[in-house]
């Protein structure tokens, strides 16, 4: 049983245009999902085990389907590249990816230090879209800010998380070449 109240919708999220960074489609969009994951990875935030996604027919203007693979291997892999590709809807073979949320477990401190491991603690997402390449890495626990849920300080633990991710942020930066715009002015650490 897991330890952390979780927020139905992102407490804090950054986003990445990433135009200029990396060509659209379906393989560039995997090996930025690797990149980046590798960063998140290294500061203990996302270690993947799985990739999921919707499948998307412009012409009827939305969804008709959604996807999941176990990641057995990277997911700047051949292997996963043909795995989602044979997992296209067989009703819509013009179906394409909407985007990438990578998802997996992380780690975070309590205020004694102790770590814990978490199933979505920080969720990656990298869209595919036709137009241009972006990403977004988002947080739904307390853990990254100064006060939990309730309203109550909680320094330790936010001492303990919030140097972390905000390592991770500057790293995706550099590694993108371009500053992440959060979503929410709160998201700045």
């Amino acid at each position: 049983m897991s330890l952390l109240m979780r927020a139905p919708q992102a407490c804090a999220s950054w986003f990445w245009d990433l135009e200029d960074y990396a060509p659209p489609g379906l393989r560039s969009a995997l090996t930025v999902a690797a990149r980046m994951s590798a960063v998140l990875r290294k500061h203990d935030l996302l270690q993947p085990t799985t990739l999921e996604w919707h499948w998307l027919v412009p012409a009827m203007g939305g969804a008709v389907g959604k996807s999941s693979v176990g990641l057995l291997r990277p997911l700047d892999d051949d292997w996963t590249v043909r795995r989602v590709e044979e997992l296209r809807p067989v009703a819509f073979p013009e179906a394409e990816t909407s985007g990438f949320h990578v998802l997996g477990t992380g780690e975070w401190s309590d205020a004694d230090g102790a770590r814990h491991r978490e199933e979505r603690l920080v969720e990656l997402t990298v869209s595919a879209e036709p137009l241009g390449l972006s990403a977004d890495v988002a947080v739904f626990h307390d853990v990254w800010g100064p006060f939990d849920f309730r309203g109550s300080p909680h320094p330790a633990v936010h001492r303990h998380n919030a140097p972390r991710l905000a390592a991770a942020l500057r790293e995706l930066e550099t590694l993108l070449g371009v500053p992440a715009e959060p979503e929410d002015a709160s998201a700045r650490l």
